[in-house]
């Protein structure tokens, strides 16, 4: 039986002419991404601010007014109090309190006790300022660190014009990711930093098979101008890119939908992750090429291979 195919093998695209547009656009959203999260900053979980996070379920709906009197009459200072989910799941914050530890399980102790035996205290986190800190630096640290193995990884296996197209396209992934992050004000916590780590090798991997293939091409077009040849490499793994991220996507939206409360900040960083990694594999680091220019042989190996066929042809 033959298989169906989604994209046709003669799938002629004009992405190039697109990639104007695309750099044009991608250039506003990285500014505006930067220039909201210089603003407003990141929401910040207790994994990085410390503090203290208290999940509880009531009888009912919960009165978010009533609860949040109640909490604000203990003098712990200022405390943010949301749904989790469903109506009668509650999600209460609580700065970090002056003492150390012994003063944090004080505040834990006077929310029970305030609140009563009709509310369900279903989980308590505490992290101390110092591991807040650590938390934070650490998470940078994986990010950074991640992007300069791609770099070192795309440098060594290709050509430097290369590892420029494909810093720019993780970069381009990142920042917009954080900047989307800041204007729907996700909770950013270790789980967030996690699904980054992840948009990284998953926008690595698109990028290294869009490359692969101008390789490839490089060496086998001599004469087509390098504008033609990575449109057409561009088309020639558009099946793939476009397959492989509807298939990531299902998967991710079932775990968004049925997931619960508490994977839903990772499964929507990563959904909006595949979408913007597929889009930046095409109109950002493939034109960069184009831009830096690349030369058609780039190895040692390259050249002695084709000195030798030109002395078996003679």
């Amino acid at each position: 039986m033959r298989g169906y195919r989604f994209i046709p093998d003669d799938t002629k695209l004009p992405f190039m002419r697109w990639s104007r547009f695309g750099f044009f656009l991608s250039g506003i959203m990285c500014a505006l991404s930067i220039f909201v999260f210089a603003t407003f900053d990141l929401n910040y979980g207790v994994d990085f601010k410390g503090g203290t996070l208290i999940q509880i379920q009531t009888q009912g709906p919960a009165d978010i007014g009533k609860l949040r009197e109640d909490i604000g009459s203990l003098g712990l200072g200022d405390s943010e109090l949301q749904e989790f989910g469903k109506s009668d799941t509650v999600l209460i914050r609580l700065k970090q309190q002056p003492g150390g530890d012994a003063a944090q399980q004080a505040a834990v102790a006077k929310v029970k006790e305030a609140l009563g035996t009709g509310v369900e205290f279903q989980r308590v986190e505490v992290v101390g300022p110092k591991v807040s800190g650590e938390l934070a630096q650490q998470g940078t640290i994986a990010v950074v660190l991640s992007i300069l193995a791609v770099v070192a990884y795309i440098w060594f296996r290709f050509e430097w014009q290369f590892s420029v197209g494909a810093i720019a396209s993780l970069l381009h992934d990142v920042i917009l990711t954080i900047g989307l992050l800041t204007v729907l004000r996700v909770e950013f916590n270790l789980s967030i930093i996690a699904a980054i780590l992840t948009i990284v090798g998953y926008s690595l991997n698109d990028t290294v098979v869009v490359f692969d293939r101008i390789r490839e091409f490089l060496r086998k077009y001599k004469t087509m101008p390098l504008v033609e040849l990575i449109e057409y490499s561009l088309n020639s793994t558009l099946a793939r890119t476009i397959l492989t991220s509807i298939t990531t996507m299902v998967a991710l939206t079932a775990l968004y939908i049925f997931g619960g409360e508490v994977i839903r900040g990772f499964t929507f960083t990563m959904l909006w992750g595949v979408i913007i990694g597929t889009y930046s594999s095409i109109f950002v680091a493939a034109p960069v090429l184009i831009i830096l220019g690349t030369t058609r042989e780039w190895s040692g190996e390259a050249k002695k291979a084709d000195g030798e066929k030109a002395l078996a042809d003679r």
